[in-house]
């Protein structure tokens, strides 16, 4: 700062030194081309070029000096802002850095995707758990979600035989298990078993048995409740994964096969309606239990009862686990004296479809024993081969297949109920005669 300003006033000084150097060189010069004048004349114009000079040293000085200052205050400034500029670029770059948030850690690029999964062996996974003995461990909304979703698919992505599902609605154990051993012996790629128990059973199956690790997720059912009808959605569901599943069959612990494996199978598999018990019953048991709170979504008019035991196609399955329209209304206001396992499912496939059912049951009981609520039972001294042999072709009904063909036929029933456990041992004794004998079909 100090030798900008010295160098300055060097300047100024050089530069007044050479014009009074000019001025006196000028002058000189006109004293010699000119004839020496009167000492008057001559003090006079002495007098006046030595003022003229002091003005012009003075003028020059007076510039000069202000040149240097002008300069030394530029140079002052544009030291200082040069300071300014240099020390608020610092803090302006300081303070952004701090506002700024630290950098982020580099993160793993993501693994790449795994190859597509077949659309049957996701739910083939469920049904094939190796380490726990449910089918699945599948929530009642999860699971309701899942089979809805599953089975609206209009294609299969491989061929496909399609299997029976017996869904067993029971309090613990089979009695007759071993009866359903015989029966199911030797058709393993033709049907599915689905087991709702008691949540706190404790199953004790053997690994050798059909029935081994084929319980389903369950809650604790009360009779005559919507309970009831929440655990035949939940077996539905649970057979509803399983894609090869074409017909659903709902059974107690207390119902027995009537015939053998294939007769039943082709039985149901061939044809294309719901075997589904509904009927208009104008009485107290029937059109009684209807609420006029459940109007307008369902009406007297639709309103139907029938019997818990049903079979089923896929398609009225898949309604039946994906409703969300009728069966809230049944929850909230069909409780006792209305029982919604006779009445849900009748109600529902009679608003749907009732073209699709033959307004029938494939269960028999007998109702001319016992009281209003409970058909009558079958203890040690009502089992024999003449009681088996009027149950399964006592009856006449009619029998439509696939193709729309109909016809009459004395086989109507596939299963009976309700047998004591005290007649599993007697059943036993002649179910090969019954069970295993290779009678004509419907």
């Amino acid at each position: 700062m100090i030798s900008s300003s010295y160098i300055v006033l060097y300047i100024h000084y050089m530069y007044t030194k050479n014009i009074v150097f000019s001025l006196n060189a000028t002058m000189g010069n006109a004293k010699e081309q000119h004839k020496p004048l009167p000492i008057a004349k001559f003090l006079s114009r002495s007098t006046s070029y030595g003022h003229l000079s002091y003005i012009f040293n003075f003028s020059f000085f007076l510039i000069g000096l202000t040149l240097g200052i002008t300069a030394v205050f530029c140079f002052q400034s544009f030291d200082i802002m040069s300071q300014i500029s240099t020390t608020s670029d610092i803090l302006l770059s300081s303070n952004l850095f701090a506002l700024l948030p630290p950098p982020l850690p580099s993160l793993p690029q993501p693994p790449p995707p795994p190859p597509p999964t077949p659309y049957n062996s996701v739910f083939e996974a469920i049904n094939n758990r190796e380490s726990s003995n449910f089918v699945h461990d599948l929530d009642d909304n999860e699971l309701l979600w899942r089979a809805s979703f599953v089975s609206r698919t209009r294609e299969y992505p491989n061929s496909r035989v399609p299997k029976v599902a017996f869904m067993f609605l029971t309090k613990g154990n089979l009695p007759f298990a071993p009866i359903w051993e015989i029966f199911f012996k030797g058709h393993k790629e033709l049907y599915s078993i689905y087991v709702h128990t008691h949540p706190s059973f404790v199953d004790s199956t053997t690994q050798d048995s059909v029935f081994y690790k084929r319980r389903i997720p369950s809650k604790q059912v009360h009779w005559g409740k919507s309970t009831m009808t929440d655990a035949e959605r939940r077996l539905i569901a649970s057979a509803l994964l399983d894609l090869s599943n074409e017909r659903f069959v709902l059974l107690s612990e207390a119902c027995i096969p009537l015939f053998n494996f294939t007769n039943t199978y082709n039985y149901l598999i061939n044809t294309k309606l719901n075997f589904v018990q509904l009927f208009d019953d104008p009485g107290r048991e029937g059109q009684g239990r209807y609420s006029s709170e459940m109007s307008p979504q369902i009406s007297l008019s639709n309103w139907r009862k029938g019997s818990q035991w049903f079979a089923s196609n896929r398609k009225l399955s898949v309604e039946i686990v994906s409703d969300s329209k009728y069966y809230p209304i049944f929850q909230k206001y069909c409780n006792p004296p209305c029982y919604a396992d006779e009445h849900y499912i009748p109600t529902l496939i009679n608003i749907l479809f009732p073209e699709a059912n033959s307004n029938r049951s494939i269960t028999w009981v007998d109702w001319s024993k016992g009281g209003k609520a409970h058909p009558g039972t079958f203890g040690k001294k009502n089992v024999s081969e003449e009681i088996l042999d009027k149950i399964r072709f006592g009856t006449n009904c009619t029998y439509i297949d696939s193709g729309g063909n109909m016809k009459s036929t004395s086989l109507c029933f596939l299963f009976a109920r309700k047998f004591l456990p005290e007649t599993s041992q007697q059943l036993l004794r002649i179910a090969p005669w019954y069970v295993l004998l290779n009678n004509t079909g419907a």
